[in-house]
C-alpha cells in the first residue's frame, strides 16, 4: 500500500527579497516557518522613535542631512505621506519641483517618507532617510550613491535587508498591503 506524499505548506512569497541568494532565502523561509521572524526583529530593533510629525520628520531629516552632506542643497519640504505604497517599490521618494517665482524657475528638493515608517523601528527609518538624503547627490542608484549611503550610515547594508525581513514579517502578520 502506497501512501500519498505529504503536502508542505506553500512557502510565503519573499517579494521583498528578490534577488537575494537561495541559501539566504531558505533561512528566512526557516525563521518563517519556525515562527520566529518576529522575534529575531523585535530583539535586533526594540527602539521605537519619536518622530511622528511632520515637523519632527523635518527636524530629525535635516539633523542627518547638517551632520554628512553640509554643502547639499537645501531641502524645502520633508514630510510623511500616505499616498507612498509599497506595490510601486517606493519606501520614499526625493524630487525636485520646479515653480515659477517672478519670471524665474526656482527647482525645489523634497523629500517624502511612506507613512508605514511612522510605527517602524528608528533605524529603518534613518536607513530611509539617509537613502533619500544620498540622491541629493546621486541621482542614480550606483557605486557611489551606496558608498554615500554607507558613509552616513555604516550598517545601511544590514538595516535594508533587515527593513525587507520587516516588510515581510509586516505581510505575513496582514499588516501590509500590496
Amino acid at each position: 500500500m502506497s501512501e500519498a506524499p505529504s503536502r508542505l505548506p506553500t512557502a510565503p512569497s519573499l517579494k521583498y527579497l528578490a534577488g537575494y541568494p537561495e541559501p539566504l532565502l531558505a533561512q528566512v523561509h526557516t525563521l518563517i516557518e519556525q515562527d520566529k521572524l518576529a522575534a529575531l526583529l523585535a530583539r535586533r530593533y526594540p527602539e521605537a522613535h519619536t518622530v511622528r510629525t511632520d515637523r519632527a520628520l523635518w527636524d530629525y531629516v535635516q539633523e542627518l542631512k547638517a551632520r554628512h552632506l553640509r554643502s547639499s542643497e537645501p531641502l524645502s519640504k520633508v514630510q510623511y505621506d500616505p499616498r507612498i505604497r509599497l506595490l510601486q517599490q517606493a519606501l520614499g521618494t526625493h524630487r525636485m519641483v520646479s515653480r515659477v517665482q517672478g519670471g524665474r524657475l526656482k527647482a525645489k528638493r523634497e523629500i517624502r517618507i511612506a507613512s508605514l515608517f511612522r510605527d517602524a523601528p528608528e533605524a529603518f527609518l534613518r536607513m530611509i532617510a539617509v537613502h533619500e538624503l544620498a540622491h541629493l547627490r546621486h541621482q542614480d542608484h550606483d557605486k557611489a550613491f551606496y558608498q554615500l549611503c554607507t558613509y552616513m550610515e555604516p550598517d545601511y547594508h544590514q538595516l535594508e535587508f533587515d527593513l525587507r525581513l520587516y516588510l515581510t514579517q509586516l505581510e505575513l502578520e496582514g499588516r501590509l498591503a500590496g
